[in-house]
Parts: C-alpha cells; structure tokens; sequence
C-alpha cells in the first residue's frame, strides 16, 4: 500500500472515531458528571500519549523542554481539555447530541476573525459571507426540527455549543504557533489540563457520583479516540497524503457520520433541519478556505 492509499486509511480512521464521540458524551453524561467524566478522559489521554512519546523514543524532547515553552503548554492546557470541553461536555447536557455536535463545527470561520487581533491579519468580504451563511445553518439546526417556528433547544446549550468555537479556534492559532513536536506538545498541554481538573474537583467536590461502568468506559473511550490518538491518526493522514486538501476535506463527513450513531445507539430522532444546517454550515467553511490560509 503506497503511502497517499495509507493516508487515506489514516483518515478514514480518525473520521470514523471523531462521528462516534457524540454518541460516547451522551453515554458518560448518563452517569457522570461533567468533571469527573473530562478528568477521566484526559488522564487517560495523557498515559496514551505518554506510552506514544515513549515507544516514539521521544523522550528526550520532554527533557530539552524549555521554561517558555513549559509556560505555553500551561496556557494550552487551560484552554484545552480544560476550560473547551467543560463547555462543549454543559453543552451536550442541555441539548441532544445531534444539535450539540454541529453547532461547534464553525471553528473554521471563527479562526479567521481571531486572526485580525492575534496574527494581524485582514479579513476579507468573503469571511463575513461565510460566517452569515454558517449561522443560517447554526439557526436551521437549533431550530430541532421546526424551522419555522423555532425555539424548542435550550437557549443556554445553544449559546455554549456555539461559543466553544472560538476556544477550539484561539486554541488552534496557538498550537500552530507552537512549531514543537505535536506528540509531545499535546502530551503537555493534556498533563496541565489534568492538573487543573484534578485541583478542579479537590476544590469543588465534584466526585460525589461512584462512576458505573458505563459511564467509566465512554469516559476512557473519549480519552482515547476523542483527545489523544485519533488526533495522531488525522495527523499522520496529513502528512502521508500527496494533496493535503482532498484530505482535508474528508473531515466533512464526520458529522453526518456520527448521526447514524446517534440514532442507532442514542435513539435520538433525527431532524431533517440537522443534516440541512449542516450543509449551511460546511458550505460557510468552504467559502471560507476557499483560496485562503492562516499565516503563522
């Protein structure tokens, strides 16, 4: 198998992992809390990753790791796992995950209006256009079914499913400045973000529920395909393809994907404003990149 065939074996993966994790969020959050089901899923993902680093034999980048950049992966894992998946996890509580998991999906256009105030760039007519195209489909999907007569989502989940956007794109502009091994700069931003859960929950005393076994492995699931080796998956698809676009786009199909699970596994119904938001959505972001890239 040549290595463009191997990519997109790569991404297949990673694409069919990241449809399942709604459905694995609706599951842990039967049983556990927020904080205790985020804590369990980013140790988890720090060990992962920690075994990868380790068989990887990049151990020594760990050590040569300077004060600085020890500092930036403090601020990274604040803002993820910590603080973006606190947001996302509420959002998912209030609201089904086939509303949940789409609204966050504008990252893509959000991203290009941080880009004025931290990297200086313009923004382009085009942006503006995408962005309103994009809330038409964030409207459409919030709408959960009655598009003309909306109303029926928790107002509250909408807000926060939406807003977790902008933490994934600030993120993101941060992490690609960050020109450190992925490996290893996710290892530490997921080893700050567990601190800060576990300090979380000492403070609050949040582990009052004994997790059952259900919500237990969803939340080890998540740490697994949601946060630590599926990202390497997506990673390494890029890298072996021969046209990183084709690839790229392939992402797309997540969504739409993880509706079958949501309805075979949750029993959600889905509305037939979902996938149509979604389409709204998607085409925004393919305004969006359409000839346009992030300088760092």
């Amino acid at each position: 198998m040549d290595k463009n065939h191997q990519s997109y074996l790569y991404a297949g993966l990673a694409i069919l992992f990241w449809s399942t994790v709604p459905t694995a969020f609706k599951i842990g959050l039967r049983e556990l809390d927020i904080l205790p089901l985020l804590t369990i899923a980013s140790l988890t993902s720090t060990f992962l990753l920690l075994i990868v680093i380790l068989t990887g034999k990049k151990a020594h980048l760990i050590r040569i790791t300077t004060r600085k950049e020890l500092l930036t992966s403090a601020i990274l894992g604040f803002i993820n796992p910590f603080l973006y998946y606190l947001i996302l996890l509420k959002a998912y509580q209030l609201l089904p995950a086939q509303i949940a998991q789409p609204l966050n999906m504008i990252w893509p256009i959000i991203i290009v209006f941080l880009s004025v105030p931290i990297l200086g760039q313009k923004i382009e007519r085009r942006s503006f256009i995408a962005l309103f195209i994009s809330f038409i489909g964030v409207y459409i999907i919030s709408s959960q079914g009655r598009l003309f007569n909306p109303g029926q989502s928790d107002i509250t989940g909408v807000f926060l499913a939406t807003g977790s956007s902008v933490f994934w794109a600030f993120y993101f502009i941060l992490n690609v400045k960050d020109k450190r091994d992925e490996g290893v700069k996710l290892l530490l931003n997921f080893v700050f973000g567990s601190i800060y859960l576990i300090i979380t929950i000492i403070v609050t005393g949040e582990w009052h529920i004994e997790p059952g076994f259900r919500g237990t492995a969803a939340s080890v699931y998540i740490g697994i395909f949601e946060m630590g080796i599926t990202f390497l998956f997506w990673l390494k698809a890029l890298q072996m393809a021969s046209t990183t676009a084709k690839v790229s786009n392939l992402v797309y199909l997540a969504p739409f994907l993880s509706l079958v699970f949501i309805h075979y596994i949750l029993h959600e119904p889905v509305y037939y404003t979902t996938p149509l938001g979604l389409v709204f959505i998607i085409s925004g972001i393919f305004i969006q990149n359409r000839r346009s890239k992030i300088m760092v």
